[in-house]
């Protein structure tokens, strides 16, 4: 057994969506470092994926997408489709959280947290099926990667109603998903974060302190933990692993007995 082929990427092109910052951009530097040949990133804003394709390199091909309304899918998938005969890695990472009081809760709050992060990631998929499907083979399968979070695990004390419900669906999809896409050679799977610093959690970016308490590991996620993680999931290692969601949480969800003292590591 040869552990770096295990874990390689070698050759793979990925599309990693909301890959500019954050969760996503941590799996895209992880994506680089195990060797995959391209990584186009999507974000809305022009100036954050210019700066993070400058940042990281010639590998990483930055388009601007707006994903919150099919024509903005499809024209991504378009852009793919343009470039590309096939795609190895789709990661559904961008997504979208809002919280309001449960009386005073917007309806368009509600449709563009549930469309960004339930809607999107299916249609998203379903355009690039063709891509996915043409890339993967049994001995080496295509990927997708859902990126939940521990908020569709569990639930937290803070009024994002559709951002916790909008998760727990994208977790069950993943499963519906998996079951339909295998037989493609297309393997389905999720992370599920728990506290990683970034403009979404800002608890985790600028209170770390307070936010440490309420997890188990007394850290909060890095971009080592973050990429660790997407590694296992996208390569070999991770071929029989099918419709799993990887709480990636410094045990939050299944190993947090203080429930008592409990602060909220999602920073919703």
């Amino acid at each position: 057994m040869d552990i770096n082929s295990l874990f390689s990427l070698e050759g793979r092109v990925a599309l990693v969506t909301g890959g500019s910052r954050g969760i996503g951009k941590m799996i895209v530097e992880g994506l680089l470092a195990a060797g995959a040949e391209r990584v186009y990133i999507c974000a809305r804003k022009k100036e954050q994926v210019d700066a993070t394709t400058a940042e990281l390199g010639d590998k990483v091909i930055g388009l601007v997408a707006d994903l919150s309304q099919m024509d903005g899918i499809q024209a991504l998938a378009d852009e793919i489709g343009a470039r590309e005969d096939k795609l190895d890695i789709l990661v559904n990472n961008a997504g979208a959280a809002w919280g309001e009081p449960f009386t005073k809760f917007s309806e368009a709050g509600w449709h563009r947290t549930m469309d960004l992060n339930v809607k999107t990631p299916f249609f998203l998929t379903q355009k690039l099926h063709g891509l996915l499907k043409a890339a993967g083979t049994a001995e080496r399968p295509a990927k997708v990667l859902m990126i939940a979070s521990i908020d569709g695990m569990k639930t937290n004390p803070w009024p994002t109603y559709p951002y916790q419900a909008s998760k727990a669906g994208l977790i069950h999809l993943t499963r519906r998903m998996a079951a339909e896409l295998v037989n493609d050679n297309i393997i389905v799977n999720g992370i599920g974060p728990g506290a990683f610093p970034s403009e979404m959690n800002k608890a985790a970016r600028d209170n770390q302190d307070m936010v440490e308490r309420g997890i188990p590991s007394k850290r909060v996620g890095d971009t080592m933990d973050m990429a660790g993680g997407a590694i296992y999931l996208l390569s070999r290692a991770g071929d029989y692993v099918v419709g799993t969601t990887l709480a990636i949480d410094g045990g939050v969800v299944n190993a947090n007995v203080g429930a008592g003292n409990f602060v909220d590591p999602s920073g919703e």
